[in-house]
């Protein structure tokens, strides 16, 4: 975020517990299950998953307040909630990013000591079928080496204002002129 302090991070909504050091509203809106069942009911959301168990979603309001100021907006979401934008969205960027191999992956959760053993290993199980996902994302960055996955994640953002669904009304302006 530091090489994009412009780009803004969407705060999803989840069912999940807070974890130790997290914050309601800073790293994750943290409602109930009938909360969540409610928000679905009524529209809020522009994607929405249950993954490992829990309810995670991004609402139209965060998209909508992004649009109306212009700014482009960062969502970490699963597969699953990305299939949903890939189809209503016409200008999102989809980036997949991966570790370098399932023993990274599982290092790196187990490292964190934020999740039992078992949900260690269901997402593993998840992240398995995931990755086959990958095929269908605009980009896929994998993480074996921070700084140069870093570098690749700049590239990409660099580049979006190059490409020609964003360009576009910029070239009619020229012919216009």
């Amino acid at each position: 975020m530091a090489a994009f302090p412009e780009l803004h991070v969407s705060i999803s909504y989840t069912t999940r517990p807070i974890r130790p050091g997290e914050t309601d509203g800073g790293d994750y809106q943290f409602v109930s299950t009938e909360v969540f069942q409610q928000m679905i009911n009524e529209g809020a959301f522009a994607e929405w998953a249950k993954v490992h168990d829990n309810y995670y979603g991004t609402t139209l309001a965060a998209l909508d307040q992004a649009s109306r100021t212009g700014s482009d907006i960062l969502l970490d979401i699963d597969c699953q909630g990305a299939a949903q934008l890939k189809t209503s969205l016409d200008n999102g960027v989809f980036i997949f990013i991966l570790p370098p191999g399932f023993d990274e992956l599982k290092r790196r959760l187990e490292g964190r000591n934020t999740d039992a053993a078992d949900v260690v290993q269901r997402r593993i199980e998840n992240a398995r079928k995931e990755v086959l996902e990958a095929e269908w994302y605009d980009y896929i960055v994998v993480n074996d080496n921070f700084d140069f996955a870093l570098d690749q994640l700049k590239a990409i953002l660099q580049s979006v204002p190059c490409r020609t669904g964003v360009a576009l009304p910029t070239v009619q302006d020229i012919i216009k002129s």
